[in-house]
């Protein structure tokens, strides 16, 4: 009877283990159940990662996406610059002559045309060139009605010839002298007439543009080697970098550049090479190359720092990138984060990263052109997952 008692014990023993181990099972599976509920920020779907953020967290979190984008893949140099007027668009105006300014028509900022008056000036030069003009006027006509009777008198032989081709000679010389003092004050904006009698005259824009700089002050002595007013077209504008030699080379004329700015943190601006210098710098070993950028918007101002990331040699293939910021750092490698339909969850993808492309960077896999891809808030995204994983380690002993 021993043995047979002894397997009706173990059976037994067997049979009361089952419910055990079942509620175990049931309370894990409970368990991870919970894990991959919406109030948890890291869960597994199949072979797919999410990050889900709760809503009321969302609302505090700031997330802003951007494209995928396929970029030039050729090689490419970084440089530095500055932005400045372009040469064609700028003009500074002062005083032909010394002069008081009488009055000031236009302020910093203001647009304006070409011809447009800037400044009323008053000048003694004015006067004694008004005054030249009209004693020009005079012995001009004096000359002309002398010329005239000496012509009359030869042709009665009363005359010469020859002293009719003297005073001839003496009408042509004032009449140019005529138009000398009549010029110099064209020169100076004034008209030919002495009107009422105040030797003033106007500066005017030689171009069309914006009022960049004003110096003229009302009442203020103005010197002509001072400039008044600086004038610029700013809806183009010239950035300035400098380039090393070696790569200097291999820029060409029309090549796309991508510039940003410091003052505009995230975001391009598109720059064509519009000129490489033909002089090496020689304290620096660098030349100096022209990007050209439209600034339709007026965001972009002279004297900005810039860089610029300008292709080398011929356009290649191209490349996937996306904001450098879009990447972030785990343990395992790198990964991007990709919205989905549903508010508040996203994707995490595992990418191969390459090289920077100025602000961007290239993705060798992972991502394709189009998507869109986390790109402030990523690093919370990041720290949240950290965070979660954290916990589960500590949850696991």
């Amino acid at each position: 009877m021993k043995p047979a008692l002894l397997l009706l014990t173990a059976l037994l023993a067997l049979t009361a283990c089952k419910p055990s181990k079942a509620g175990h099972d049931d309370a894990h599976e409970e368990h991870g159940h919970d894990e991959a509920s919406p109030e948890k920020p890291h869960a597994e779907k199949g072979d797919e990662i999410h990050v889900h953020v709760p809503q009321e967290m969302l609302r505090d979190l700031r997330v802003t996406t951007a494209k995928v984008e396929a970029r030039p893949g050729g090689e490419s140099v970084t440089a530095l610059g500055e932005l400045t007027f372009s040469e064609d668009a700028y003009a500074e105006v002062s005083t032909p002559v010394p002069a008081r300014v009488a009055a000031v028509l236009v302020t910093t900022g203001q647009a304006v045309k070409q011809g447009q008056r800037l400044a009323e000036l008053q000048s003694p030069e004015l006067g004694r060139a008004r005054a030249e003009l009209q004693a020009a006027q005079a012995r001009a006509t004096a000359a002309r009605q002398a010329a005239d009777r000496k012509r009359s008198l030869a042709d009665e032989r009363i005359v010469a010839r020859k002293d009719v081709q003297a005073a001839e000679a003496e009408a042509t010389a004032s009449e140019a002298e005529v138009a000398a003092a009549r010029a110099s004050l064209t020169a100076l904006g004034a008209s030919s007439t002495a009107g009422d009698g105040t030797p003033g005259f106007a500066l005017k824009a030689p171009i069309d543009g914006t009022i960049i700089e004003r110096a003229a002050r009302l009442g203020q002595m103005a010197d002509p080697a001072q400039p008044l007013f600086r004038v610029g077209d700013l809806s183009s504008l010239w950035l300035i970098v400098h380039a090393f030699e070696r790569d200097a080379v291999r820029l060409k004329p029309g090549a796309e550049a991508r510039v940003t700015f410091a003052a505009f943190p995230g975001q391009e601006f598109v720059a064509k090479v519009g000129h490489v210098g033909q002089r090496v710098d020689p304290s620096s070993r660098t030349i100096p190359v022209r990007l050209e950028l439209a600034n339709d918007k007026g965001l972009l101002r002279p004297g900005m720092s810039a860089t610029a990331s300008v292709p080398l040699g011929d356009p290649g293939a191209t490349l996937t990138a996306v904001p450098a910021a879009a990447l972030q750092r785990l343990e395992n490698g790198w990964v991007a984060f990709v919205p989905t339909q549903e508010a508040g969850v996203f994707e995490q993808r595992e990418v191969g990263r390459g090289r920077s492309v100025g602000s961007l960077v290239e993705v060798l896999s992972g991502l394709a052109v189009g998507e869109q891809v986390v790109v402030e808030g990523a690093f919370l995204l990041k720290a949240e997952i950290e965070k979660s994983k954290g916990g589960g380690d500590e949850h696991g002993h």
